[in-house]
């Protein structure tokens, strides 16, 4: 019916239009689902270029609905030329036919303007939501991972706790049978872990500065099942898991049994060992590198010193170390930081390890100063500024390399 009375707007091809661009986004939707579960982030670049599309036909089809006021130019041509008089009176006639058809038309784009704008609001509230499910999610997980910890620490205490009573029932504990037993089964395994999360950072953080040391890697031409890369108090396991992603082969050792398990969830290869009784165990020029991100800290000065040397052993030539630790240059990290973490035994500076590492006989001696703070932090204008931010401001953490030649 508006086709018939009104020639100047195709009603029907208009609307094909429209139900072509449904289409599109009935196939194209505007979020997709995972696996994992419902992602509801709009999707940006299809939803602004559809809008825009059928914005544009909706302003089309309303510059062609509006009262004219002048003839079309092909008719103003021979052999249609007529009298400016007639022109005038045939317009007053054609607006007065199609007066109702007009306001009929404005009624149908009014309507698809509202209906964008509807879809418009809606994809924002969609957006909304998902940033609330997202930090939703990211609160779950990390409550689920306490309570994780938890249980698998109590699960432990109580195998511990009952493998220990056994011979010693009906007989009362002693307060020194109790430490030793707290002492002996790792019954902070569960605390130290939320510890870590707590201060050490997100494995997104982590994952991100480690990142660093994968040219190294590359360079070295190891982490090939010849030539194994060890990782030794693994933790959490981001670099087992930045290695395995990259494509080489790694495997982990960590006394805390949570994190092992928690590392074995995530299909990564770590067993839960001592990690000198294991070097110990393996044979000479077994392994391409061997790697401890802030571990030797926590060794007496002794079993360091033994861990060096049989990393040593087992290194295959052109093999590498590489150990990082918090940087006790730094002033805040020497003074404070670094006793966030109670089973932190002494700052090691850097020339130390340096040295330890040339005397078991590695070569090619680096250190690598990482982590400094933010420069919103830091001072300027002066020597002394520069020389406080160093200090003060400076890396926090640093990484000795060595290789085996």
């Amino acid at each position: 019916m508006i086709e018939a009375n009104n020639p100047e707007i195709d009603v029907d091809e208009l609307m094909k239009k429209v139900r072509e661009e449904v289409a599109k986004l009935q196939n194209k939707p505007l979020w997709k689902e995972k696996s994992t579960g419902i992602n509801l982030q709009p999707n940006n670049g299809i939803n602004l270029r559809i809008i825009s599309q059928i914005q544009a036909l909706l302003n089309n089809a309303e510059s062609k609905s509006q009262v004219r006021t002048e003839f079309p130019e092909k008719l103003n041509r021979f052999p249609f030329t007529i009298s400016r008089d007639l022109q005038r009176f045939v317009l007053k006639l054609y607006t007065f036919l199609f007066k109702e058809q007009r306001a009929v038309n404005f009624s149908l784009i009014q309507a698809l303007r509202e209906s964008l704008a509807l879809n418009q609001q809606l994809n924002q509230q969609i957006a909304v939501l998902q940033d609330k499910i997202k930090s939703m999610d990211e609160r779950h997980l990390k409550k689920y991972s306490s309570i994780k910890n938890d249980l698998t620490q109590q699960k432990q205490v109580i195998a511990c706790f009952l493998d220990e009573t056994r011979p010693w029932f009906p007989e009362h504990f002693t307060s020194d049978q109790l430490q030793t037993f707290q002492e002996e089964k790792g019954l902070f395994d569960g605390f130290y872990g939320v510890l870590t999360d707590h201060f050490r950072g997100s494995r997104e953080e982590i994952l991100a500065r480690l990142k660093v040391y994968l040219p190294r890697i590359a360079e070295a031409k190891i982490g090939t099942q010849d030539s194994p890369i060890l990782d030794i108090g693994c933790g959490r396991g981001e670099w087992l898991e930045l290695l395995l992603d990259a494509g080489y082969v790694a495997q982990g050792l960590d006394l805390n049994q949570i994190m092992v398990e928690q590392c074995k969830t995530r299909e990564l290869d770590v067993i839960e060992a001592d990690a000198l009784t294991y070097l110990q165990s393996q044979p000479d020029g077994s392994l391409g590198a061997v790697t401890g991100f802030h571990l030797i800290e926590h060794l007496p000065f002794p079993v360091l010193i033994n861990l060096i040397e049989e990393s040593v052993r087992v290194l295959k030539p052109g093999g590498l170390v590489i150990f990082e630790t918090p940087n006790p240059q730094n002033v805040l990290v020497g003074t404070h930081n670094f006793y966030l973490d109670p089973s932190h035994l002494k700052p090691l500076p850097s020339a130390l390890v340096k040295f330890m590492l040339e005397h078991c006989g590695l070569a090619q001696v680096d250190i690598i100063n990482l982590h400094p703070y933010d420069e919103s932090f830091k001072l300027s204008g002066s020597p002394v500024a520069e020389r406080f931010n160093e200090y003060f401001y400076g890396s926090q953490d640093y990484a000795v390399i060595g290789y085996k030649p």
